[in-house]
């Protein structure tokens, strides 16, 4: 039986599966993935995104030198978006993605065990409660 004296925080956290997830077949494995850690699938969108919805998505990195790359990447082809609900998932969420560079992920992780660069590292999740809330609001704005 659980123990009342502890709370769960359900929260939801967006994750997007990058273009090359699509490409080369993860998107099953990867949903998995989640699931197993007890997270929820609350909505799932396969689209392809424009220029536009890209600059509003990582608004923070526009002027930066890596986001034309980037940018390039994440609209070369569909996409799954999807939001998550479960305790602490945003913190889950990024443990279970791995590092950023794929090259330093962890094993077990899924840019350590499946990611071939930095660039293409397959997988998107906020990184904050609040980056969460806006980034939700942008693809699935009928949650909010």
């Amino acid at each position: 039986m659980a123990d009342p004296t502890i709370q769960k925080t359900a929260q939801r956290t967006l994750v997007l599966l990058k273009p090359d997830a699509v490409r080369r077949g993860l998107v099953g494995e990867i949903l998995s993935r989640f699931e197993k850690r007890g997270l929820t699938i609350v909505a799932l969108d396969m689209r392809t995104i424009d220029g536009e919805q890209a600059d509003k998505h990582y608004a923070e990195h526009v002027e930066r030198d890596f986001y034309p790359p980037l940018r390039a990447f994440v609209t070369s082809g569909p996409l799954v978006a999807l939001v998550l609900e479960g305790d602490s998932a945003v913190e889950v969420v990024r443990g279970i993605n791995g590092a950023t560079d794929g090259r330093k992920a962890a094993p077990g992780t899924i840019r350590g065990d499946f990611s071939l660069s930095n660039r293409e590292n397959l997988v998107h999740g906020s990184d904050s409660a609040e980056s969460a809330e806006r980034e939700i609001g942008l693809w699935f704005p009928d949650l909010v």
